[in-house]
């Protein structure tokens, strides 16, 4: 493979390591600290370079003293801690976020993909544990990965490896923010879920997501899986839609990396229970060989949707 592996060594101490996961609509910050998070910070992602700038040092500024900072952010990351581009962070390009915030901190700002964090908060203290070659799938707003292959994570020549959620699933699917048709966070993500319905509603179904909602143009993940822990069989087949959707990914992935477990994580991770069933049977039906095979475990994520900002952390420990 023309992939670059890098060991992580971690190690637990009595650091206040501050990790901050920015995604597409919000920023959580945590204090990693003996092994555990002993503070929290969420804010809303805001609009444009400088504001994320803003936002981002004051979280650290509201967490008191600290050893460390790591940041990680959704979208293509440099090395050297430079955003090229991030679909789901609008307007945002070439933005060199970790001298910024450097410079604006007075210590070492240490920056990566989202994914890949909360792939090495997985891996080193998670569902991961233990396991030499694990895909770990971020469902947020958008969909992004990180990969342990042979025991270290991959990074790729540019160190953009796990951009997974734009692989193309449907040549002639929805737009996605990226430019391109069918990319698979299109379907697989909290808008891909939130898409979906929004088209079942539009025929005429889907009348309890519609009350949750108050219209179908406010329609969003979090209100199918209301409707479905309600009860309402018309939202399971929106479920169903979903899983096939995630199903399909991840035998893609399964035939170009053959791993031997699937961390579902991001927001979505806490509605595993909801979704995981449908997801794990499409996955059987649609793998490739299956009779032939041990089938990849998929599990949810054990730090649930504060694994970007625990591995974050982690990382920022780190010099690579």
């Amino acid at each position: 493979m023309n992939l670059r592996g890098e060991p992580v060594s971690l190690t637990v101490d009595t650091s206040r390591r501050v990790g901050i996961d920015v995604g597409g609509t919000k920023c959580l910050g945590v204090v990693w600290s003996e092994g555990r998070i002993v503070d929290e910070v969420r804010r809303m992602t805001p609009v444009g370079a400088d504001a994320l700038t803003d936002v981002l040092v004051s979280i650290v500024n509201d967490f008191g003293e600290v050893d460390s900072v790591g940041i990680g952010i959704c979208g293509l990351v440099a090395r050297g801690g430079v955003l090229r581009a991030s679909p789901n962070l609008h307007g945002i390009t070439d933005f060199p976020i970790g001298a910024l915030l450097s410079e604006r901190l007075g210590t070492q700002v240490w920056v990566d993909n989202d994914a890949t964090c909360a792939t090495v908060a997985e891996w080193s203290a998670g569902a991961a544990m233990g396991c030499q070659d694990v895909v770990v799938v971020a469902l947020g707003t958008g969909n992004g990965g990180g990969i342990i292959a042979g025991g270290q994570l991959i990074r790729g020549t540019n160190g953009f490896a796990g951009e997974i959620g734009h692989m193309i699933v449907e040549p002639d699917g929805p737009l996605c923010p990226c430019g391109r048709r069918g990319c698979w966070e299109r379907y697989a993500s909290g808008n891909g879920l939130a898409h979906i319905a929004r088209q079942a509603a539009e025929g005429g179904k889907q009348k309890c997501i519609i009350e949750l909602a108050g219209s179908i143009e406010l329609i969003r993940g979090e209100h199918v899986v209301h409707a479905v822990t309600m009860g309402d069989t018309e939202a399971l087949l929106i479920i169903d839609e979903f899983a096939h959707w995630i199903a399909l990914g991840l035998a893609n992935l399964t035939n170009a990396l053959d791993p031997e477990m699937f961390v579902i994580g991001g927001g979505l991770a806490a509605s595993g229970d909801v979704f995981l069933d449908p997801v794990r049977r499409a996955f059987s039906e649609i793998l490739y060989a299956p009779t032939l095979r041990p089938h990849p475990k998929v599990v949810v994520a054990r730090f649930g949707e504060q694994a970007g900002a625990i591995g974050a952390a982690l990382l920022a420990t780190q010099t690579h």
